[in-house]
């Protein structure tokens, strides 16, 4: 069989992966706080790409449609309306206002953190400016040492051991290093850390949490040979051995059980309250609200959606006189700002369909609750709303929707399905998680549920679930076992007698 070259023609489809393309698969499974660096990084490298704030939008429309009298924002109908006038502002003394003395003002703006700034920062000082700084642990301590009679060779360990500290309060440093480090003797430092162990609050400077606690007893005068005992063997506390802590202390049932109510307000961490980080409120992409027909209305959330204009103006401005490389660039950069723009329209589109379509499927928890919850997977959405599983996965990830049963993930609506036991219909995952939770906390404490006992509860409503099943749930949501649950409901009880 002779080989020889020939030419055949074949028509085949394939996808090309293109840098715009895959910049809009990444726009899918972006969150918030990624999205809008995402979209100030563009901006930054884009001169053709402006982010438009709702407020301003919502200003402009109010002028267009002519609901807005600037003539009512100006600074005198302003006075006019608060009827801010001289005389009402000092009535004892009508007509007259003086200034605010040279010395008065210096002192105010040499608060500290107002005299390191600028002249020009000075001239245009504002209330604003000397709002008070978050006090961290160091300054709480420093403020203390500040006023501590300590001995002149006393101070540099206190200074020392201060900076050892961890972000809870804990001592995290070795005293034979900041002796070696600091010519100072052993005994010195141990001194020093003693003195630090009595400033405010109590249990700083603890070089474990057996001292941490015992520092903070000792400060109410609670540290009895009783509680130190308690303190050595904080491992039988972990393991809920009650018995075994009575028999080690010497005490009661009754006597421990207030011990144990004693070591519950305290602190473990008490240098965490000065390193707490600040709050980030959750934007939620989609709002869900009930509508007047008993439906449910779904919607983006304006202030979450992201918006940027293109300069199409200022491209047709500045590309008259520009030279031909300026022109390419130019319409490289207006091709990219055009699918950008496109890109997070389709995205945002995307969201509100798959979100539609969830809220479709969970329509019983939305209006019953969490023990109403459906079993959903990705597929049922992709095939219901034409899509791929991997979208449907990308635009689901980091995003939140807010339901009148509370802001939610969008992943929190798809669980696995748990087989009913008598054939019915299955079971969320995560209703029956709830549903272990909820048996749990009605339990008494003479009638603490194993888990075959919740196995069979559970049978007798419909399902089925193996006991290891149960354990897997049951340690997932912290909740001890049945036997430590028991020894804890009989402390509390007879601590509360």
């Amino acid at each position: 069989m002779a080989l020889s070259p020939k030419l055949h023609l074949r028509q085949t489809q394939s996808l090309v992966m293109t840098p715009q393309l895959l910049q809009s698969i990444r726009l899918l499974q972006l969150g918030q706080a990624e999205l809008d660096r995402f979209i100030a990084e563009e901006i930054e490298r884009n001169p053709l790409l402006e982010r438009q704030d709702p407020a301003e939008e919502a200003l402009k429309d109010a002028e267009a449609a002519g609901n807005l009298d600037e003539s009512g924002y100006s600074a005198q109908a302003i006075a006019e309306q608060l009827d801010t006038s001289l005389e009402n502002v000092f009535p004892d003394d009508p007509g007259r206002w003086d200034p605010i003395g040279p010395d008065l003002s210096a002192q105010w703006r040499s608060v500290r953190g107002i005299g390191n700034v600028g002249a020009a920062a000075v001239d245009g000082w504002t209330p604003e400016m000397s709002a008070a700084a978050p006090v961290t642990l160091r300054d709480h301590l420093q403020d203390q040492i500040a006023i501590a009679c300590l001995e002149a060779a006393m101070r540099p360990l206190v200074d020392e051991l201060v900076g050892e500290l961890d972000d809870a309060g804990y001592f995290i440093g070795s005293i034979e290093e900041i002796a070696e480090r600091t010519g100072a003797g052993q005994a010195m430092v141990r001194r020093a850390l003693q003195i630090c162990q009595t400033f405010d609050p109590p249990g700083l400077f603890a070089r474990d949490l057996s001292e941490c606690l015992a520092l903070q007893l000792a400060a109410r005068d609670r540290l009895d040979p009783a509680m130190r005992a308690l303190l050595s063997r904080l491992d039988l506390l972990a393991k809920r051995d009650f018995r075994a802590l009575r028999k080690l202390c010497g005490v009661g049932e009754e006597d421990l059980a207030h011990m144990l109510a004693e070591i519950r307000t305290l602190d473990p961490k008490p240098g965490a309250a000065f390193f707490a980080a600040p709050a980030h409120p959750i934007r939620p992409d989609v709002i869900v609200r009930q509508a007047g027909d008993g439906s449910w209305a779904v919607e983006l959330n304006a202030e979450a959606l992201p918006r940027v204009l293109v300069a199409e103006s200022y491209f047709a401005q500045v590309s008259s006189r520009a030279s031909k490389q300026e022109k390419l660039f130019l319409s490289e950069c207006l091709q990219n700002a055009n699918w950008l723009a496109r890109s997070l329209d389709q995205r945002a589109r995307t969201i509100l369909k798959i979100a539609s379509e969830i809220v479709r499927q969970q329509d019983a928890f939305l209006a019953h609750g969490i023990h109403h919850l459906r079993p959903l997977k990705l597929k049922t959405v992709a095939d219901a709303v034409s899509m791929h599983e991997s979208t449907v996965s990308r635009v689901t990830a980091n995003k939140y929707m807010m339901t009148p049963r509370g802001t939610f993930e969008m992943r929190y609506f798809f669980t696995t399905a748990i087989a009913a036991a008598d054939g019915g219909e299955a079971h969320s995952a995560e209703a029956v998680r709830e549903r272990i939770r909820g048996l749990i906390e009605t339990e008494s404490a003479e009638e603490v549920l194993s888990d075959d006992a919740i196995v069979s509860l559970l049978r007798k409503e419909g399902i089925g679930l193996a006991r290891r099943t149960v354990a897997k749930y049951r340690e997932s949501m912290n909740i001890p076992s049945s036997v430590q649950r028991r020894r804890e409901k009989k402390a509390l009880a007879g601590a509360c007698a």
